[in-house]
């Protein structure tokens, strides 16, 4: 039997040893673990857009466009020596107050560069004070009113890869010319977008005299019946109509329309904010009852087969979509993915992700390699505009609701 004192001795060396052992382990354990890798801090883009608009497919297109390049991007090493690209996205619903309320919020956020926009040009220069004075970049891959890239701002912070209306209106007006329709009717959304077409048309008549705009009609946002304007039009002597309407008030028309005998049935020559819907699916059957042909700035049926087998194959890595004809609103996903792709490349020349420096640096870029075309150079300091008429189109839906051009030069 130990006695007291060899049994505290026994103790402490016991408690000795079993410290030891643990500071042995500790240290194992310590030198084992690995080295912690510091995560990229992303650089963030945004997105303000129609989202919870009903019928409305344009922020998704614009949203799959985006998506479909930061993939590529990422998946390439993303920018600024690693860092990838995070997207975050708004609804606006098409409410001006709420789109002014995501520029706010977006122009605090942490690490944002750009805020990229959706369809509607009424909301974005309503949005165009707020951009302004936060010096926000904003880049806008749909909307076609003028005066969102001819804003006033020195320096300007908006950029544009879309239509813009003083292309669009010299097209739809030509197109009509010479399909021999030399009276048109002009029936126009009473709003900001409805006035800038207006202006367009008016420059345009004014400098071809063989053409002629023989009245104006004005309708209201959600109007449930057109055809009253319509033959009002056509009591002036319209030949054809020109029309600038979303898809929900475009498939109220087109439906009246067909129900009218085959005589009073004019062709109608649309902007292209139709196919920013499911105006196919609203205008039903009677769309193949009317001659209705469309302004494009890209179809993905006449793109270089070398690009869309890129596009295509990286839109297979974030969508379920493996059929050019299944892609809604074309023109928003091929304008979002070139202009993403083109500020990627800003952001990398500029070294950083300061707006300014990229604001400076996108009208620097020599040249980009996209999917409509190559950019050479995107932008300059008097250019804010990345597409210009040579890009132009007029398309039709086919009975399948695929929309794909026509033979109009």
């Amino acid at each position: 039997m130990l006695n007291p004192t060899n049994a505290r001795r026994s103790n402490v060396f016991a408690r000795l040893v079993a410290g030891t052992i643990l500071t042995i382990l500790f240290t194992a354990c310590a030198q084992a673990a690995p080295v912690p890798v510091p995560v990229p801090v992303p650089v963030r883009i945004g997105l303000d857009a129609e989202f919870g608009l009903d019928n409305s497919t344009s922020a998704q297109a614009v949203e799959l466009g985006l998506r479909t390049a930061i993939g590529e991007i990422n998946r390439g090493g993303g920018v600024l020596g690693g860092r990838p690209i995070e997207l975050v996205t708004k609804d606006h619903r098409s409410l001006p107050a709420r789109g002014i309320r995501n520029i706010e919020e977006f122009a605090r956020m942490p690490g944002l560069v750009a805020v990229f926009g959706g369809r509607f040009s009424p909301v974005i220069i309503e949005e165009l004070p707020t951009l302004k004075a936060s010096k926000t970049l904003f880049m806008a891959p749909w909307s076609s009113a003028d005066m969102i890239v001819d804003n006033g701002m020195h320096p300007n912070y908006v950029y544009r890869l879309s239509l813009r209306d003083s292309l669009a209106m010299p097209k739809l007006l030509d197109t009509a010319r010479k399909r021999g329709l030399n009276h048109v009717g002009l029936l126009l959304t009473n709003t900001s977008w409805g006035r800038s077409n207006l202006a367009a048309a008016e420059k345009f008549v004014a400098a071809n005299k063989d053409i002629r705009i023989v009245q104006t009609a004005w309708y209201n946002w959600r109007d449930q019946t057109l055809v009253a304007r319509y033959k009002a039009l056509r009591n002036a002597g319209a030949q054809a109509i020109v029309l600038v309407a979303n898809d929900d008030e475009a498939a109220v028309l087109v439906r009246e329309v067909a129900a009218l005998p085959r005589a009073e049935r004019m062709p109608i020559l649309s902007h292209w904010g139709v196919t920013g819907g499911e105006f196919t699916r609203q205008a039903g059957p009677a769309l193949h009852q009317v001659d209705f042909s469309v302004i494009q700035t890209f179809s993905f049926f006449k793109a270089d087969k070398e690009r869309l087998n890129h596009f295509m194959r990286n839109l297979a890595a974030v969508s379920p979509i493996r059929r050019i004809e299944d892609i809604q609103g074309p023109v928003g996903v091929a304008h979002s993915y070139d202009l993403m792709h083109i500020l990627a490349k800003a952001i990398n020349q500029a070294g950083s992700t300061d707006r300014k420096a990229v604001r400076d640096a996108l009208e620097k870029l020599r040249a980009h390699r996209g999917l409509i075309k190559s950019y050479a150079p995107p932008f300059t300091p008097a250019r804010h505009e990345a597409l210009d008429a040579r890009e132009l189109l007029m398309a039709r839906y086919r009975s399948d609701g695929v929309l794909v051009p026509t033979g109009d030069r």
